[in-house]
């Protein structure tokens, strides 16, 4: 499978199941859909492969972004009864930079014995994970795409059913988790498909996102990537930065089990020099601290405010933590993964 559009960002952004699954063992129904329908979301076997004894790379045609999207799926030890999917988020590089789950946390490790698909996409840098209003030029240029990002449309109508009918013995369960940028789109997303999902993880998420501070955080974000956010949701305070503010919106959470933390910004577990992510790096260390614990600290903020408002609803189906320590950065996420995958597990009815 090409990783060019990785590579590219790469230098933009820095300066069982198994067999028969890859082998084309797949129900007959979705084959045939996808014969009869050729531009309906399906796929594409031609750029999939099996990479590991549990692991795939699959690439999904996306009808609203008239692309194919790539995937990184982990399967269960054992297909051979009902399982749910977990689609878990990257954080502003989308998994096309080196900032993401497979290469800065434990999770092919730590879901080999869960009974669980795993479908991380590798796609979606800089895109809130949302539906745009129009293509951004600029951060199709720095992503080498056609700039077109109907994220919520994929995410919520166009992948789920493609793979609960691929997947062998998907249960039609699904779960979320996302952290920080997708900390914040996974309960977005889950308001706008409140019937989708059976769990969700948000870790250091800004909730917020139509107030002025909101607004300027998620600026930050989009230019990182060199987009304009009014090509996202229009003019900054408009009806769809509304629309899409998980604060705002707290009360269409739907009722099911919610996790969402966020550190404190002051130096945690994580930040020493002993910690095997910064290796000794003093420099590494001092941004993780400096930068890390300022970001951190402004979703702490959010998050607390969040906090108030569904407590406000009466919402006790949401689970707030809030470690003492804790920078915005790879060693608490993978933390907060570990904690939350008990109540997500319940969720969607892991077996």
């Amino acid at each position: 499978m090409s990783r060019s559009k990785s590579s590219r960002l790469r230098r933009f952004v820095v300066g069982s199941a198994a067999a028969a699954l890859i082998a084309g063992v797949m129900p007959v129904a979705l084959g045939g859909a996808v014969a009869n329908a050729a531009e309906a979301a399906h796929v594409d076997m031609d750029q999939s492969s099996k990479v590991g004894p549990q692991e795939y790379e699959l690439e999904v045609y996306s009808p609203s972004m008239q692309r194919n999207i790539q995937l990184k799926v982990l399967a269960p030890a054992n297909a051979d009864v009902p399982t749910p999917v977990l689609y878990l988020l990257n954080g502003a590089g989308g998994g096309e930079d080196s900032a993401n789950w497979t290469d800065q946390s434990d999770v092919d490790a730590f879901f080999k014995d869960k009974q669980t698909y795993v479908v991380i996409p590798q796609e979606g840098a800089f895109s809130y994970y949302t539906d745009w209003i129009r293509p951004d030029p600029a951060l199709a240029k720095n992503l080498g795409n056609n700039g077109i990002n109907m994220w919520q449309t994929f995410l919520t109508e166009e992948l789920p059913p493609v793979m609960n009918s691929f997947l062998p013995n998907a249960s039609g369960k699904n779960g979320l988790a996302g952290i920080s940028m997708s900390g914040s789109s996974v309960l977005d997303l889950a308001i706008q498909a409140p019937e989708l999902y059976s769990a969700v993880g948000a870790y250091s998420g800004c909730a917020m996102t139509s107030d002025p501070v909101g607004s300027s955080f998620v600026n930050l974000v989009t230019a990182a990537g060199g987009a304009n956010s009014a090509n996202m949701w229009g003019p900054v305070g408009g009806p769809l930065w509304v629309e899409h503010d998980p604060y705002v919106n707290a009360a269409k959470l739907p009722r099911i089990p919610i996790f969402v933390s966020s550190g404190s910004g002051l130096p945690g577990v994580h930040d020493q020099l002993n910690d095997p992510r910064i290796a000794g790096n003093m420099g590494k260390l001092a941004g993780q601290m400096i930068t890390g614990g300022a970001i951190e600290a402004a979703t702490s903020a959010c998050t607390h405010m969040l906090q108030l408002r569904t407590d406000s609803l009466g919402m006790d189906n949401i689970h707030y933590d809030f470690p003492v320590g804790g920078t915005h950065s790879w060693g608490y996420w993978q933390d907060d993964l570990h904690q939350s995958w008990p109540m997500l597990a319940a969720g969607m009815g892991v077996q």
